[in-house]
């Protein structure tokens, strides 16, 4: 089965286009709501939780795993590939190269938690692809936390992103990166803001084609099975898979983190 991780209901942006591509493949989700968000906390307690829901995933039998979180990915992405040599893993990085290539002002925003923006990856992209544009970035304080409480429409969370991106629209930018998972959820309230001459770009249909890709000849499931589990409240995932994914009579499962680490 196709496996999920985010530290909330991001990675459901992910998922969704995951389910258009991939519909006759079984999946396992799993949101670590009860240390959500992460893009504040250290690198070295990210990769601790990551690796923990990854060997979780391997034991479910999930293959290929998207980390569908950007700080996650730029936390453990390469430390779970050693890990797990046997697991073929899909990470995240803000879509610097799309939007640097498309650009007509040569000027692009990001939008990103503090976590994703000091990682060696999103520096790395940054560096080989959006050198010859200026790029501007936000760390949307608060959006994240909108989300997970389902407040995407809400005048605070407009108020919120009116503060990240005029700055960014003032000095020209024609594309706008999303580069955390949570962000496409609030993608009509970015564009109203933004304006129809701006191109918001979002990771989930290239990362949909990546699990296609590595997926490669498997056969679909027989009977297709789709598992959502969280550390926290599991009415929040359920609330967020009925608001944001229209599903209806939908199970979440609870995780614990028990005090060794580990999860049950």
């Amino acid at each position: 089965m196709i496996g999920l991780f985010d530290s909330g209901v991001g990675g459901l942006s992910i998922y969704r286009e995951i389910q258009k591509l991939l519909p006759e493949f079984s999946t396992i989700y799993v949101g670590d709501q009860a240390h959500v968000p992460y893009g504040m906390r250290p690198y070295t307690e990210v990769r601790k939780f990551t690796t923990e829901m990854m060997r979780f995933l391997i034991h479910s039998g999930a293959n290929p795993i998207v980390i569908a979180c950007n700080t996650a990915s730029g936390a453990a992405l390469r430390y779970v590939r050693k890990e797990f040599p046997k697991t073929d893993f899909v990470g995240l990085v803000p879509a610097l190269k799309p939007a640097a290539e498309s650009t007509r002002s040569g000027r692009i925003g990001v939008l990103a938690t503090p976590g994703t923006f000091r990682g060696k990856l999103y520096l790395h992209v940054k560096n080989k692809f959006a050198g010859e544009v200026i790029v501007y970035q936000d760390t949307v304080p608060g959006l994240v936390e909108q989300i997970e409480n389902g407040q995407i429409h809400s005048s605070e969370t407009h108020e919120i992103l009116e503060k990240a991106l005029r700055p960014m629209l003032t000095k020209g930018v024609d594309r706008i990166v999303l580069g955390c998972t949570h962000y496409p959820f609030a993608e009509d309230v970015i564009q109203n803001i933004a304006g129809d001459t701006v191109e918001i770009i979002k990771p989930g249909a290239a990362v949909a084609r990546r699990v296609q890709f590595l997926l490669g000849q498997t056969q679909p499931d027989e009977v297709v099975l789709h598992r959502f589990l969280t550390t926290g409240d599991t009415t929040i995932l359920k609330n967020a898979l009925i608001q944001l994914l229209q599903m209806k009579d939908v199970d979440v499962e609870p995780l614990s983190w028990q005090a060794d680490g580990r999860l049950i």
